[in-house]
């Protein structure tokens, strides 16, 4: 009898086992987007070899880059590169004053490359003092050029840097900028390291202006830095997705339900050669 109930217990500790991996099995996977890449990532590799650089890329599974062409090459010769390799350039950047000064060339280059999006990322500013007339100008910068880009069949993406952050009214400058600048020409990217940094919360803003985010940069940021509103951080203080302090399925999960578009793993760090194998397999590792 002994022997009977104890076959009993060992079946059913089995069958438990079992079962338990079967629900960890039957779990969806929590990331779904393509895999794509800021071609800041690469900055130190771009030099010493495009096409090397595109391979390396390419064996990670990446898919998509946010990039401009690198020196040297035409958007049209690093687009055919990129292409050749099944990678797609959906989204570039524009530096402020180029596409205050000349939007139409900020077009004609992102048009070359393929993208639909064109983001800016840094609002110009007297150092560590980012203020409600430079949001102001930015609102009307924006504005304006947001509609010319619109009437070209692209998107304009303003991208946060932490110092947008600092309280104003009710709520932040950030605030001030997205409440002002018009939803039809003016969309978002959630750089999240650079929310979290200032103290904002990124699954909140995701709740909280919804779809006008299109695009994300997914980073990490060290566990027990402090941030503030410089804008800026040590390097080493950029990790692999997971090894931080962020909180990256709730992210996710908040970027799903607002209808984020395009992740941009972007890894800022002198190793993402070793951090950003390390991101796409903690990726691939979340289940909802």
């Amino acid at each position: 009898m002994k022997k009977i109930t104890m076959a009993l217990g060992m079946a059913l500790l089995l069958a438990g086992g079992f079962n338990q991996a079967q629900a960890q099995k039957s779990k969806k996977p929590l990331y779904t987007a393509p895999f794509a890449a800021q071609a800041y990532t690469y900055r130190f590799s771009w030099p010493h070899g495009v096409e090397a650089t595109l391979d390396s890329i390419k064996a990670l599974g990446i898919t998509e880059l946010e990039a401009g062409a690198p020196k040297g090459y035409t958007e049209e010769q690093f687009r055919k590169l990129a292409n050749e390799r099944g990678i797609s350039i959906p989204g570039t950047g524009a530096g402020y004053e180029q596409i205050v000064k000349d939007p139409m060339s900020v077009v004609q280059k992102a048009k070359a490359l393929g993208a639909k999006y064109v983001m800016v990322a840094w609002i110009p500013h007297e150092k560590n003092n980012f203020n409600i007339e430079n949001a102001k100008k930015a609102v009307e910068d924006f504005n304006r050029v947001g509609k010319i880009l619109k009437e070209n069949g692209l998107t304009f993406a303003f991208h946060n840097h932490g110092y947008e952050f600092k309280p104003y009214g009710n709520g932040t400058l950030y605030d001030y900028i997205v409440e002002n600048t018009n939803p039809e020409y003016v969309s978002l990217e959630l750089d999240v390291l650079w929310a979290v940094h200032p103290g904002a919360d990124p699954v909140k803003l995701l709740n909280k202006y919804g779809n006008r985010y299109k695009l994300m940069h997914l980073k990490d940021l060290k566990k027990g830095v402090k941030g503030d509103f410089s804008g800026g951080t040590p390097i080493t203080n950029d990790v692999a997705l997971g090894t931080g302090q962020i909180d990256i399925p709730a992210i996710l999960k908040a970027a799903k339900k607002a209808g984020v578009e395009h992740y941009f793993i972007e890894d800022e760090s002198p190793i993402q050669t070793q951090q950003v194998p390390q991101t796409i397999a903690y990726l691939k590792s979340l289940k909802e």
